[in-house]
């Protein structure tokens, strides 16, 4: 972060109480966002290399705390001069979803930019998740146990086939268990969430969670139904809602 700021300060840009200002026009206080669209592009144009640009932007993220930072660093990946090194790409976001702090932007970028992309999900989702989620059981760590719960909770999109293996291996550590009921409430209700029915059904037959969980009802009730998205159901929510009040 300290790195960011420095860099910041290079662009003419400073903080202030309540928001940024420039080095031109210190009376106009800027917030973070716009900051963020202004200048975090500007990171992958300087003179460094790969990973130290990548670094530098999630420097940047932590500073300013906003959605468009992420944005950048997909944008950068996609471009003619990516990809960007995958190493410190899923390190930063690791690093981020195992932190105390809240990590809207981070969560919120792996669901609408990488989750939602099925060019990108089964690797994403591996990197942040699936590819350790036997640790994350054998050694939960409360890092460990941030990082797989916000990864559950926002991975709806996903492919059911791609997440499943860590949807049952996380069945093992009831710890994680509200997280997966909240993956697979997710699965169902996002307009791109997917899921199979009858295996998700399975699934919540098998979490410990107490009996008057909001919306475990409405969920059993429609994947018994077979029905597999909320968007491609219209009505079978609202049936299910009436049937279990």
């Amino acid at each position: 972060m300290a790195a960011a700021r420095r860099w910041l300060a290079d662009q003419g840009v400073r903080q202030v109480r309540g928001g940024w200002v420039t080095d031109e026009e210190p009376e106009e206080l800027l917030t973070a966002s716009q900051v963020a669209h202004s200048l975090a592009g500007d990171v992958f144009a300087e003179d460094l290399d790969a990973a130290d640009q990548v670094r530098l932007a999630f420097g940047l993220l932590d500073l300013l705390d906003t959605y468009w930072v992420t944005c950048e660093i997909r944008f950068a990946d996609e471009s003619a001069e990516g990809p960007l090194p995958a190493g410190v790409l899923w390190d930063g976001y690791r690093q981020r979803l195992e932190a105390e702090r809240e990590v809207e932007a981070v969560t919120y970028s792996l669901w609408v930019d990488w989750f939602e992309d099925h060019t990108t999900s089964a690797s994403a989702f591996a990197e942040v998740l699936g590819n350790d989620i036997d640790r994350v059981v054998a050694e939960p760590s409360e890092a460990l146990l941030r990082r797989a719960r916000r990864v559950l909770e926002c991975s709806g999109p996903v492919r059911w086939a791609v997440k499943e293996p860590a949807y049952r291996t996380a069945l093992r550590l009831p710890a994680l268990h509200s997280a997966l009921f909240r993956g697979v409430r997710a699965s169902f209700h996002d307009l791109y969430g997917d899921l199979e029915p009858a295996a998700a059904l399975a699934l919540l037959d098998r979490l410990e969670l107490p009996a008057d969980t909001q919306y475990l009802a409405e969920l059993r009730h429609v994947l018994a139904a077979g029905h597999k998205n909320h968007h491609r159901s219209p009505g079978a929510w609202d049936q299910a809602v009436r049937f279990c009040s």
